[in-house]
Parts: C-alpha cells; sequence; structure tokens
C-alpha cells in the first residue's frame, strides 16, 4: 500500500504558547510549555536538534483545541533549558535525553495519574521519544516520529571493535572536539546569515522572511553557555554505544509484549533524510506505518502544519476506534 501523500499549507501561528514553566532534573533547569485543560489526555511534543518547544509554534494550541492537555519540553541543552552543564553531566545524547523525558512523564505530566501519554517528535526529538519508549514502554500510547533520524543502517549495528579500540576512538573524539572552536562557529552561524542556509535545508518553502523562525533558533545559540553544551552533544552522540543508536532501539521495540504503534511522518522533499530511507525503513519494519507529505521538508511540522495535525489527529482518533 503506498504511502499517503497530502499538499502543501502555508504556516501561521506564535512561538509564545501555551504557559511557560521551569522544572528540576538532575539539578539541571528544564524549560517546557503546557497548554490544554489539566483533565484531558496528555501529549507531549519534543523538539528537534537546533530547536525549542517554540518550534511546535503551529501545533500545540490546535491539539489543545481537540481536547488534549499539551505539554512541549526543551531537552537539556536546548533552548531555555540549562545549558551550563559543568560537572554534573558531562555528556549528551540520546539515552540521556531519553531518562530525561522519562522523567518529565512520571513526574510532570504523571501518567500513573493521567493516563499513558502520546509522544510526538522531530527528528532528534523522535528518537529521543523512542529511546524513552524501549526503556519504559509503559508509560506511552504511541509514538509519531517526524521523521524517525539514523534509519541509514536499516538493520541493527552488528560491529564488535576490541575494548581497547573503543577507548581510542572515545579519546579521539573528546580530543577533536575538546580543540574545536565551537564557541567560534556557533558565533558565526548564528549571527551571520549563515544561519537562513543552515535552516533553509530542513525546509522545502523559502524561509527567509520566516523572523519569527529565526529567533527560535537563534535565541538558545547566543547563550553564554551555548557552545559548551553543543560539545556535550557532539561527544555524547559520538561515542555512544551501538545499543543506543536507532536500528538497535527500533529492534529491541519490535520485541515489546505489548509494542505501541509508531507512525512515521516524513517529508517527501526532506533533504536531511531523503525519503527512500524512510520507504526502506519499513521494508525492514513493517509494523511501522509511514504518511508522506509532499512539498514538506525535514521540518514538515512547522512547514505544513495544516496537513500535519490532520495527520496527527486523525492517527489518534483511529486509535480510540480501533479498541
Amino acid at each position: 500500500m503506498e504511502p499517503n501523500i497530502y499538499n502543501k499549507e502555508p504556516t501561521i501561528g506564535s512561538a509564545n504558547w501555551g504557559e511557560s514553566k521551569n522544572w528540576s532534573y538532575k539539578n539541571l533547569k528544564v524549560h517546557f510549555r503546557v497548554t490544554g485543560k489539566d483533565s484531558n489526555p496528555p501529549i507531549v511534543l519534543i523538539h528537534g536538534f537546533g530547536a525549542s518547544s517554540d518550534h511546535w509554534r503551529n501545533n500545540a494550541e490546535i491539539f489543545a483545541s481537540a481536547g488534549y492537555r499539551v505539554y512541549g519540553i526543551d531537552l537539556i541543552g536546548f533552548g531555555r533549558s540549562e545549558q551550563n552543564l559543568q560537572s554534573k553531566v558531562r555528556h549528551l545524547n540520546n539515552q540521556f535525553w531519553g531518562n530525561q523525558l522519562a522523567s518529565f512523564l512520571d513526574q510532570i505530566v504523571d501518567t500513573h495519574k493521567n493516563g499513558k501519554v502520546i509522544l510526538i517528535g522531530n527528528s532528534l526529538g523522535a528518537l529521543t521519544a523512542i529511546t524513552t519508549l524501549s526503556e519504559r514502554p509503559e508509560l506511552i500510547k504511541t509514538i509519531i516520529a517526524a521523521p524517525l533520524p539514523e534509519p541509514v543502517f536499516i538493520n541493527p549495528i552488528k560491529l564488535f571493535l576490541p575494548s581497547w579500540l573503543i577507548k581510542v576512538k572515545s579519546f579521539l573524539i573528546k580530543l577533536f572536539f575538546h580543540f574545536l572552536p565551537l564557541n567560534i562557529l556557533v558565533n558565526l552561524i548564528s549571527r551571520t546569515k549563515l544561519i537562513t542556509y543552515a535552516l533553509q535545508s530542513a525546509y522545502f518553502r523559502s524561509i527567509s522572511n520566516d523572523k519569527s523562525l529565526k529567533r527560535i533558533v537563534t535565541f538558545p545559540a547566543r547563550r553564554v553557555n551555548a557552545s559548551k553544551a553543543l560539545r556535550a552533544m557532539c561527544i555524547g552522540m559520538s561515542n555512544r554505544l551501538d545499543s543506543a543508536k536507532g536500528p538497535s532501539i527500533l529492534a529491541k521495540i519490535q520485541n515489546l509484549p505489548n509494542r505501541p504503534p509508531i507512525l512515521l511522518i516524513w517529508g517527501k522533499q526532506d533533504k536531511l533524510i531523503p525519503i527512500f530511507l524512510a520507504k526502506k525503513l519499513i521494508k525492514f519494519h513493517p509494523w511501522l506505518k509511514l504518511t508522506v507529505i509532499n512539498e514538506a521538508g525535514h521540518c514538515l511540522h512547522d512547514e505544513l502544519p495544516k496537513h500535519f495535525n490532520q495527520i496527527v489527529l486523525k492517527w489518534l482518533k483511529d486509535l480510540k476506534t480501533s479498541k
């Protein structure tokens, strides 16, 4: 069966949606937004790399008006959450963020009281969502990954290296990112027209006049400890074990006894993770469902929000009626 393809729709919305709040995880400040009645079923929105809860500017209030309690979390190192990690946290990766998200579901969303949560993630946010699912499946009703990164290898990674070589590799990665002038690079990109070129790679439509989008991305990048957080991410993501990478996580989820359904939503013109990889992914994992949005790039939830929101709400409605 061919994936569904939807057409283009203009975007509107405000980054300052809902109520802005803070929470503490491992003594680090976590910023999040929330909107909708607290008695409604919970949705948690998880942003992608370089973004924040603000990036759900065109989605959160629509989901709230459809009868959901909607949260948007800023992962540690991003948005308005803590960037000055110091000795508290040495490195950042999807395992760390997955644990952060699980604690957020336990303490703030309170799934024990309010029921299992719906997770919607963009790219890195989707990887964080499935990481949480692989460890805490009892918390999650369904995941919508828009899109899911790390499908390149498709098959679970089976690469066995001697421990000494792993240590050498880890040391060289740390050395490289220690001497890489990330503070200069971050300032250069965030304070010049390079930010427009970088953002454009994630969109199909032109974003040259989208001042709100540029503010969403440049604000965290211009914070004093942005380069420190980025260095922690680069080292953490580069030094992960194979078990912490997308293919291995999906293989683990596949064997869950009560596996929640997962919907993939992909932009047909995604330059960062091309659509052929999505199609290859669902051939290897036919239990995944795929919907494709035409004339959309990597940030399709922000680029074509009307169609994205329709797909999400239809998926959730179908889940209710299938019970």
